[in-house]
């Protein structure tokens, strides 16, 4: 499992894609899976797993992501008739198999809470075609909500009032209005400068520069106010679901500091999805064995 730096492939980098000195490792790391496999006749690794960010589609005017699943499928992989790549496909024919998906974790969350990402997985099978049964395979993502009980208490009202008898605090929820960020901005309007950012879709949403759709916001503690903050390193475990205090501490022991820990869950794979890929190998594997058996 390998996820080659996306410095040169994402949208905020400078897009010179597997060609640029840092996303070009790609190219590395394959070249030990290559030796790995002729050092074991073939044996070893039986499944790769390739991870990376959505801008790989389209460095390089697309050829970028099919110099990877040509890399990874040992033949030439045309490009879409289309001219663009789906957000899933499969390379089927030879050896290996190779399957590709675009997850956001944002979806994989269960009943947590997680951050819109949105990764790129590759899954190569050295060993035969269970590329589709691990990365297509239909799993539960949201489990079955528990039978309702006796009694119950009303919903809370107004702001707040009622909250704690109901057992839960449901806050009353504000919609903030559209703003331009740079005319609130030009005219000093804290609040309406406040107002101007985010996507409703988006669990924590990036400050934009133009007209924007209002979106729900709750302050704790003060319904009526709110302010743009940096999330702390344990909300932003929580949102890549981790657990918390995940990446306090390293190796030996010595905490890290918190711009250290920012850069490594920016740079880390949303858990749930791992856990998706990972049981998937798993249950093929597994399989494999019980049949040799």
């Amino acid at each position: 499992t390998f996820g080659s730096p996306c410095q040169n492939l994402s949208l905020i980098g400078n897009r010179s894609g597997l060609a640029g000195a840092k996303s070009s490792l790609f190219y590395q790391a394959f070249r030990i899976i290559q030796e790995m496999r002729d050092a074991t006749d073939n044996l070893y690794p039986a499944i790769a797993v390739w991870e990376n960010v959505m801008g790989a589609f389209s460095t390089n005017d697309r050829m970028d992501f099919r110099a990877v699943l040509s890399a990874f499928s040992d033949t030439e992989v045309p490009m879409p008739p289309s001219g663009r790549w789906g957000n899933a496909g499969m390379v089927r024919g030879g050896t290996p198999d190779v399957c590709w998906r675009l997850m956001d974790a944002q979806y994989w969350a269960g009943t947590r809470r997680l951050a819109r990402r949105q990764r790129i997985f590759v899954v190569a099978d050295f060993g035969g075609r269970r590329a589709a049964d691990i990365l297509f395979k239909p799993r539960p993502m949201l489990p079955l909500p528990p039978p309702c009980g006796e009694g119950g208490r009303a919903a809370a009202e107004g702001d707040r009032t009622a909250s704690f008898e109901t057992g839960r605090q449901i806050p009353v929820i504000h919609p903030f209005q559209c703003f331009r960020m740079r005319g609130a901005a030009k005219r000093q309007e804290e609040t309406a400068f406040r107002n101007s950012f985010g996507l409703p879709t988006d669990p924590f949403p990036t400050l934009l520069a133009s007209d924007v759709t209002p979106f729900a916001f709750w302050y704790e503690g003060d319904p009526e106010g709110g302010c743009i903050r940096f999330l702390t390193e344990t909300e932003s475990e929580r949102l890549m679901g981790l657990p918390e205090g995940w990446t306090k501490y390293g190796a030996d022991g010595v905490e890290i500091r918190p711009l250290q820990r920012y850069k490594a869950l920016g740079n880390a794979i949303a858990l749930p999805c791992a856990d998706y890929i990972m049981a998937g190998i798993y249950e093929v594997l597994a399989d494999r064995a019980g049949k040799e058996e």
